[in-house]
């Protein structure tokens, strides 16, 4: 079976993993005390992905939790400040999670990329490797790994950092996907938070294979503008992003469109249906498809249907309805609109009894009347999937994952605040005294910078551009 190792790295992380588990439990009918309540072969059929099963036939799963100090799932818990482990602990789920899996400091990063990478988290690194590798060893066939956490944070973009540059370093070969929050202005509680995002997209861009960029302040917009919600709670913004994480691991959890036999012909073959109707089926598959060069690998995600309480009944959902909303710029959940940008890669993944004809041919229209928004030299660059089995409370939905150079939006807006600070050298001696040198805020803003440059180059370039052989990290491409 191809595994995944969950890692939740601080608050954010981990409050963001929790709801993720509990929903993920619901869909494969995994009751508090870990035993298997559902109804349907298809919840059993890869659930060994993400849950371990024990010697009671009980499942636990597979994570790594991390917060001001680590937190783990099988899930491996960690966590800089016991709190958020205790929360986990005392949660409807903390039963499901192996005590020895929890990792906590007693100090905490103080909102300090610093002491989240250099020394309060350095000491509990070489714990949470232990953890990693033992539950990496317990697995068939590792695929890779999965981490939630924030960028402005000390545990999560320090030792969020730390962790992964550890991760490629000891398994090179296996995919690193993250879950990441990105700050902004309308819900923060830190002054620090452009220098934490800067330093982690730093790290990011060379130790992770795909990055879903999840923004605090386009959650904010969406509950209020679209679900109608007067005063959003972080709550009301972890159920956001936990139906994003749902749907973008759908293909990983559920074989796609099930029909063991034809009504016009005889029996297929089980497995040839499965692999022929389910399309980026692995987090594999899924950047090959999504990631034209290894650095531009930061995407946007939504999800379809998002409907105020009140208007729910008034709503009828077909499939070019769920089509329409999921590229509309107003559900992606990173606050940058793509009609800026244009898309190098997309993936949409719809969930419920849909016919695949209808999907390819929604697809397609969107394709058709947006043209203007994808590159022209990736003919073919959107990816659907069909799952059969809905979330739940719902007939149908759609998960959407893209790749635009309209990203670069989310990063200017960060490398506006983090060069205002850094001019004055606002807060430095906080990063200074743990052990860090200046040059690396340098570095970082010039990295962010480079991507943002990258972003803009393949934007402006066209077909008929010459091609400029590779003399940096990535190819290049110059105008006529």
């Amino acid at each position: 079976m191809r595994e995944i190792i969950q890692v939740q790295a601080g608050q954010c992380g981990n409050q963001m993993g929790t709801k993720f588990w509990e929903v993920l439990s619901d869909e494969h009918g995994i009751n508090e005390d870990g035993k298997y309540v559902g109804e349907s072969d298809l919840q059993l059929e890869r659930i060994n992905v993400y849950y371990t099963e024990s010697a009671k036939r009980s499942y636990v799963p597979r994570l790594v939790l991390n917060q001001s100090k680590i937190k783990f799932l099988k899930a491996v818990l960690v966590d800089l400040e016991p709190g958020s482990i205790d929360t986990v602990r005392a949660g409807p789920f903390g039963k499901l999670f192996r005590p020895d899996n929890f990792i906590v400091g007693s100090n905490g990063a103080g909102n300090n990329w610093a002491k989240g990478y250099y020394t309060e988290g350095a000491e509990l690194i070489d714990s949470f490797m232990d953890v990693v590798r033992r539950e990496a060893e317990a697995c068939d066939c590792l695929q890779g790994f999965q981490m939630t956490h924030s960028l402005g944070g000390g545990t999560g973009s320090g030792m969020g950092s730390l962790i992964l540059s550890k991760i490629r370093e000891e398994y090179p070969d296996r995919m690193v996907c993250t879950f990441s929050v990105v700050p902004s202005p309308k819900v923060s509680d830190t002054v620090v938070e452009p220098y934490n995002a800067t330093l982690a997209v730093h790290q990011l861009v060379d130790n992770c294979d795909e990055t879903f960029c999840i923004d605090n302040e386009a959650l904010f917009d969406i509950c209020c503008r679209t679900l109608k919600l007067s005063n959003p709670s972080y709550g009301d913004l972890n159920h956001l992003v936990c139906a994003v994480m749902a749907g973008v691991t759908t293909c990983l959890r559920f074989p796609g469109q099930v029909k063991l036999n034809d009504q016009h012909g005889p029996a297929r073959n089980h497995a040839d249906e499965k692999f022929f109707l389910q399309l980026n089926a692995d987090l594999r598959k899924l950047a090959v498809n999504m990631v034209p060069f290894p650095r531009l690998h930061f995407f946007i995600v939504g999800f379809a249907p998002l409907t105020s309480r009140n208007a729910q009944s008034y709503r009828q959902l077909t499939v070019p309805e769920l089509a329409a909303q999921m590229f509309d710029a107003k559900n992606m959940m990173a606050a940058c609109d793509p009609r800026r940008g244009r898309y190098l890669a997309v993936a949409a993944i719809f969930r419920g009894k849909l016919s695949m004809k209808e999907v390819e041919h929604q697809m397609m229209n969107v394709q058709m009347k947006n043209s203007s928004y994808f590159v022209e030299w990736i003919p073919n660059c959107c990816k659907t999937a069909v799952c059969d089995i809905p979330p739940r409370g719902l007939k149908m939905s759609g998960t959407f994952i893209g790749n635009s150079t309209a990203i670069q939006d989310l990063f200017k807006r960060v490398q506006v605040q983090f060069s205002a600070m850094i001019k004055r050298k606002a807060f430095l001696h906080w990063y200074t005294g743990e052990g860090m040198d200046i040059t690396e805020f340098t570095e970082a803003e010039s990295n962010m910078a480079d991507l943002c440059s990258e972003y803009q180059q393949y934007q402006d370039v066209s077909v008929e551009d010459e091609y400029d052989p590779p003399t940096t990290k990535t190819p290049g491409l110059k105008k006529n």
